[in-house]
């Protein structure tokens, strides 16, 4: 099956981000992609509450997601939408980071909410709070697709193995990734990372990302770490994007899940311990 990463370096415009994205979708489904995924917070990067508070939508007002449903069925392809900032009803005011998984009908088949929100401090300047803005979901999904299940992550997820374990014991053939990944910690982390969930559970691992600087008129700019990878069941690196943002065309064979699952078939070798 052939399939394409959209690497972005979006800024705090979602109408131009979309634009943006709507060009090079269509360019990787000319290219004959038939899944196409994109990064985390395709619509907006933004340093400012308040901007954002500015220009999100509610998920059935959301433009952005309005716009790449009908490509979706326009172009005859299924769309991973890493995922988008949203506004929520929460009483605290607090955003969702959620992905969609949508048919080449143009229908949303899967959302999922972000569970593990990044609070953290990697260095002495560099700071981030995310459950200040964004509340965690709590609900982990498999999505069913002709050519496979998907089990659906969002960035920091990727740091905790119980969640992929859980997705690969529930069926999934493919582990996504979608990220907007500090540099710092990307250099340090995220091909280990994305590489150890596709050996522990013999899935395919799609990670698309944002890359660059993230342009604002009005306030902190923002750094990602870019390459979007995608990763063999054996743990290979089949694409590295580097950080030029832009479409990434790869191929899928699956029977390359039950060619690892079956050398190495640790996921049906777990065992109850007690302790420690």
């Amino acid at each position: 099956m052939k399939a394409a990463i959209l690497q972005l370096s979006v800024s705090d415009d979602p109408a131009a981000n979309l634009r943006d994205t709507r060009r090079i979708l269509e360019e990787a489904a000319a290219s004959g992609a038939e899944f196409i995924a994109t990064p985390e917070v395709t619509n907006c990067i933004s340093t400012s509450r308040d901007h954002q508070r500015s220009v999100l939508h509610l998920e059935g007002d959301d433009p952005t997601l309005a716009a790449l449903q009908s490509d979706a069925a326009r172009l005859g392809v299924w769309v991973l939408i890493g995922s988008l900032g949203l506004r929520t009803e929460d009483a605290d005011g607090r955003f969702a980071n959620r992905s969609f998984l949508i048919d080449p009908a143009g229908t949303i088949t899967a959302r999922y909410d972000k569970i593990h929100m990044f609070d953290v401090q990697v260095t002495p300047t560099e700071t981030w709070k995310e459950s200040a803005a964004y509340r965690p979901g709590g609900k982990a999904v498999v999505a069913d697709t002709p050519f496979g299940r998907i089990g659906m992550s969002i960035c920091y997820d990727v740091r905790f193995p119980a969640l992929y374990q859980a997705l690969a014991g529930a069926g999934a053939d493919i582990l996504t990734v979608p990220a907007a990944f500090s540099p710092v910690t990307g250099a340090a982390h995220w091909h280990t990372l994305l590489r150890a969930r596709a050996i522990e559970t013999g899935c395919f691992v799609i990670a698309p990302a944002q890359t660059g600087t993230h342009a604002s008129t009005t306030h902190k700019t923002r750094d990602t770490y870019g390459h979007s990878l995608v990763i063999a069941p054996w743990g290979e690196v089949i694409l590295d994007a580097g950080t030029q943002a832009g479409v990434y065309g790869f191929e899928l064979d699956l029977t390359q899940i039950r060619t690892a699952r079956a050398k190495v078939p640790s996921m049906t070798h777990k065992r109850n311990f007690t302790g420690p």
